[in-house]
């Protein structure tokens, strides 16, 4: 049996303007992967660090000098092509000297990250994509709530998205499937407006009806049925993880991120063993695709899931906190 080869160390760097556009590649031809786009950059050198090869890599690519206190770690891709494995290791850049030209034989373009369609992207750098896509908080509504209440949700959750809430998880359990679809499409006009995204939970068949705008939050037993996406790539799919195994399986169907829990000790899991911030560093790691931190957690624990890899946070009752209170709404 051939041994495997080691995880190659490539740089990559996310090049926003001033307009929040990324600049992308395009591989060209006789090259792996030829016609894919993908994030510049090129594999780190012996004795070379992160930022130095990041650096060299834009300049001999694109003709640029970038300014090293405008570069920040934005993610890490673990990710394997046949027999060979990447360690695709991100950092945004804001600020350069020179204007980004081709100097390696490939197209170039600048994109909004919303608008890019990640089937147009290299596999490994979908994740990448979507690590700029998706925002730090994920909120969650209460699965207590009733559906006499539902007037009052539709407000809080209003809201939330007119205060800045980009990706909400209508959870809903105790409701009618038909009341939690009809609360989502009252809800999609302002969630179009204000480019926010909703997921319905488990409930694939409603966001193929209400479209673009909803997506879904799989289950993880619901995930390890699925062979591939449940739904287009214009539609956001989640998916709840516990475990390694359950991550792969994520990635393996093309989710955009995963929930990954508990962080912490709650009421609604006692019997769970917590995660702790270390434990889900390490998963994260070996993750390819965006994890959120859920279970535990609050909205201020954003930084610390950020060093720790992740997306960021995920939560029900301290994610709803600030907002006006109304009735019917669980305290």
């Amino acid at each position: 049996m051939t041994p495997r080869l080691p995880p190659m160390h490539v740089m990559a760097g996310a090049l926003r303007d001033t307009d929040g556009r990324v600049l992308l590649a395009q591989r060209p031809l006789g090259k792996h992967l030829a016609g894919l786009w993908e994030f510049p950059g090129g594999k780190l050198e012996p004795g070379e660090t992160p930022l130095i090869a990041l650096a060299r890599e834009l300049r001999e690519e694109l003709g640029i000098e970038i300014d090293p206190l405008s570069c920040t770690p934005l993610t890490r891709v673990p990710w394997a092509y046949g027999e060979r494995g990447l360690h695709l290791d991100v950092w945004q850049v804001t600020r350069w000297q020179g204007a980004p030209a081709s100097l390696d034989n490939q197209a170039l373009q600048w994109c909004e990250p919303r608008q890019v369609d990640p089937t147009m992207l290299a596999p490994a750098d979908r994740a990448i994509l979507q690590t700029l896509r998706l925002p730090s908080r994920y909120p969650i509504t209460p699965a207590d709530l009733p559906s006499t209440a539902a007037e009052s949700l539709f407000c809080r959750v209003s809201e939330a998205i007119e205060q800045g809430a980009r990706l909400l998880q209508l959870r809903l359990p105790a409701w009618p499937v038909a009341a939690v679809r009809e609360l989502a499409a009252r809800l999609l006009p302002t969630a179009r407006a204000h480019d926010a995204q909703l997921l319905l939970n488990a409930d694939i068949e409603g966001a193929r009806q209400l479209g673009p705008g909803v997506g879904v939050h799989l289950k993880t037993a619901q995930l390890s049925t699925l062979a591939e996406r449940p739904l287009p790539w214009s539609q956001p799919v989640g998916a709840s993880c516990h475990d390694a195994p359950q991550l792969a399986q994520a990635v393996r169907i093309g989710a955009d991120f995963a929930t990954l829990s508990p962080l912490a000790a709650t009421r609604s899991h006692p019997q769970a063993s917590p995660l702790g911030w270390a434990r889900f560093g390490e998963l994260v790691e070996a993750a390819a695709l965006p994890v959120y931190a859920l279970g535990g957690v609050a909205p201020a624990q954003m930084e610390i899931a950020r060093q720790a890899g992740g997306q960021g946070v995920a939560g029900i009752r301290a994610f709803w906190t600030g907002l006006l209170a109304e009735p019917g709404w669980p305290g």
